[in-house]
């Protein structure tokens, strides 16, 4: 399968070629038809399977074949709310990638900074708006956007925006669009307030899966270390100094937590930079794109503001804090593995996380492989009767169990250093 095969018209097919997408990914090849066929959609799907081509290569299509048809007029025909800005600037970027040789405009508008170039941007004329949530209300109410001549409505990252509170909001700019429209509705799952917000958008609609656990097993190799909450830094650092000069993203629970790596890596000489809510647009523009560029190789990252983050060559994630909701694991891993590459995850799981991990395990129907011969090692009774008996097999052997530890540390290293020779040959093509 081609993108050729999907009927892509050449202007199109001609800047997917120069970014190299070959391959569409299986998204991609699901949503595509459908949505070139005028039906609405409901997309179940992480941020890493490409889905983000699988909508603007469609809504492109449309928009060049009406303005061809109706002249050049420069209405806003699509829309595409998002939760984050780093998200909303990815999604701009691509909808500018994929359609350089259309002439069609996308602009971004988001809260943090002041509106002046946002506005001066609509006033000259815009065909795509990506928006957040809370700018875009604040700019409709001031008059500077009119959603009556929206053709094609994306809500993307569904489940992300109710988790930040902007359900309300999504309310308010659903009841603004018309009724005529086509309608794309994304999300990594579908807990029952989504179920019934989906319900609110879609109207005759196909469903799209990517399971987010299948990626995960086939394509990120994952380990956990179980450390003490105190020794979870002097790890990092360990593991840091073992895989220098690799872009490796740090999952912190929380901000104040992600400035404190930050601060502990500084004073072990590690240079990182921390992205989260709390610092301003500037700040967390500067900190990702030092990140891509790779003049920093460590990133501190929360869960909300590593939405968008999309880094060539990520070999290794890491969740310094075990997420309470298992779904978000599976999101922090996928920034590794992206489409067709593969990468690994490493888990720091102290004595209070010991149930996260075996809810994340009960989702994506495996146990992550334990590392149990670090520097920092904290004792784990394991509940699990296999691991006991696991356990008490080891007891009776163990140079058995220290050789095959050793094994399993060589292995990952080994396939950590091949993902990095590997990674240009490997690049995943149509990805967010």
């Amino acid at each position: 399968m081609t993108f050729k095969d999907l009927r892509i018209i050449e202007p199109i097919l001609r800047a997917l070629e120069q970014e190299g997408y070959t391959a569409p990914t299986p998204i991609q090849e699901q949503a595509v038809p459908i949505l070139l066929g005028g039906k609405d959609l409901l997309g179940v799907a992480q941020t890493g399977t490409g889905k983000t081509a699988a909508f603007a290569v469609p809504i492109l299509q449309h928009i060049y074949k009406s303005q061809n048809a109706q002249g050049n007029s420069r209405k806003i025909k699509a829309l595409v709310v998002t939760p984050t800005r780093e998200l909303a600037i990815q999604i701009g970027e691509s909808f500018t990638a994929y359609g350089k040789y259309t002439g069609i405009r996308n602009t971004v508008i988001f809260g943090g900074v002041k509106q002046g170039k946002q506005t001066q941007a609509l006033r000259n004329g815009v065909d795509v708006l990506i928006a957040t949530p809370g700018r875009l209300l604040d700019l409709m109410n001031q008059g500077y956007i009119s959603l009556k001549d929206i053709e094609f409505a994306v809500l993307d990252e569904a489940d992300h925006m109710l988790d930040m509170g902007f359900i309300h909001d999504i309310r308010k700019i659903i009841a603004k669009l018309p009724s005529k429209r086509q309608s794309l509705f994304f999300s990594a799952t579908m807990p029952k307030d989504i179920v019934a917000l989906s319900r609110k958008i879609l109207g005759d609609f196909e469903r799209v899966t990517v399971r987010p656990e299948q990626a995960t097993a086939e394509k990120v190799e994952q380990v956990v270390y179980f450390v003490s909450k105190g020794n979870k830094v002097n790890l990092l650092v360990h593991l840091l100094e073992e895989q220098a000069g690799s872009s490796v993203l740090v999952f912190s629970r929380t901000k104040h937590g992600a400035n404190k790596i930050v601060k502990k890596l500084g004073q072990a000489g590690i240079s990182s930079s921390a992205i989260h809510g709390n610092k301003s647009q500037t700040a967390r523009q500067k900190a990702l794109g030092d990140f891509k560029d790779g003049n920093i190789k460590v990133l501190i990252a929360t869960d909300i503001a590593a939405r968008g983050i999309d880094v060539d060559d990520l070999s290794l994630v890491v969740n310094f804090d075990l997420p309470n909701v298992p779904e978000t694991y599976v999101h922090r891993i996928g920034r590794t593995g992206r489409a067709h590459a593969s990468g690994i995850a490493i888990s720091f799981c102290d004595k209070d996380e010991r149930p996260y991990l075996r809810d994340i395990e009960k989702l994506i129907k495996q146990e992550v492989p334990r590392i149990l011969e670090h520097p920092f090692l904290e004792e784990v009774q394991e509940e699990n009767k296999s691991q006991r008996n696991q356990g008490s097999q080891k007891r009776k052997n163990p140079n058995q169990s220290r050789n095959r530890n050793q094994s399993r540390n060589s292995n990952y290293r080994r396939k950590n250093s091949r993902n990095q020779r590997n990674n240009n040959r490997n690049k995943s093509r149509g990805r967010d």
